[in-house]
């Protein structure tokens, strides 16, 4: 029986429609699952493989533990579960009855101490691996954008891969407001120095248009002292 390899994706696709039938198909431990290598137990259930590797509950025994699909592989048919059976005691020798001996004046020789019969120790059962508690998955991550482009400042909100507000303009002023809130050097200088060059751009352009705005109304004047 081949168990150096685990469970590919097509056999746990074929395990999982096994269990959604009602049966529970057998696997082999791998290498990879460590002293129970070789030892057979059944499939009860798949979890979310996003939350952890090990999720492949097999029943073992008494024990129903999660697995990688590295631990296992799909057991041949006709396989069954394989128990080591321990060896059988070593059964002691009864002592041997010595002959009564009849001599005169022999000091009498302490009986050998008789040794106690050695009880070979059974194979250790395999280590239960512990049970990894699962973690319940949190709420998406959620980034608010401030940016600016063109002139504009716009904010935007996003949760995870969920757009919960497209970006909207909003006035210099609120940007500042909300770049003081972000205690960072550097970052409150670089949108008061945004804010100063549109300020100066909007002045040079004030000036401009009041400029023009001078010379039609003094054309306006020359216009009506024509009439």
């Amino acid at each position: 029986m081949d168990a150096g390899q685990g469970l590919s994706t097509s056999e746990v696709q074929s395990i999982r429609e096994s269990l959604a039938a009602g049966r529970k198909p057998r696997v082999v431990f791998t290498a990879a699952a460590g002293q129970i290598a070789g030892q057979v137990g059944q499939v009860i259930e798949l979890t979310d493989p996003e939350v952890s590797d090990e999720f492949v509950v097999v029943r073992f025994g008494r024990d129903e533990l999660p697995f990688s699909p590295a631990d296992l592989a799909v057991a041949p048919k006709g396989v069954t579960r394989r128990v080591v059976e321990p060896k059988p005691e070593a059964e002691p020798e009864p002592p041997a009855v010595a002959a009564p001996e009849f001599v005169l004046d022999t000091p009498r020789v302490p009986a050998q101490r008789q040794e106690e019969p050695k009880v070979e120790q059974t194979e250790k059962p395999p280590a239960r691996r512990a049970v990894k508690a699962v973690k319940p998955k949190g709420p998406a991550g959620l980034t608010v954008t401030l940016a600016y482009a063109d002139g504009e400042w716009t904010v935007a909100a996003q949760q995870g891969s969920k757009a919960l507000a497209k970006p909207y303009v909003v006035k210099p002023a609120e940007a500042l407001k909300m770049v003081a809130l972000v205690d960072v050097p550097g970052v409150q200088e670089a949108v008061e120095q945004i804010l100063g060059t549109e300020r100066a751009e909007a002045e040079q352009q004030a000036e401009k248009l009041r400029a023009e705005l001078a010379e039609i109304e003094a054309r306006l004047a020359e216009l009506r002292e024509a009439r």
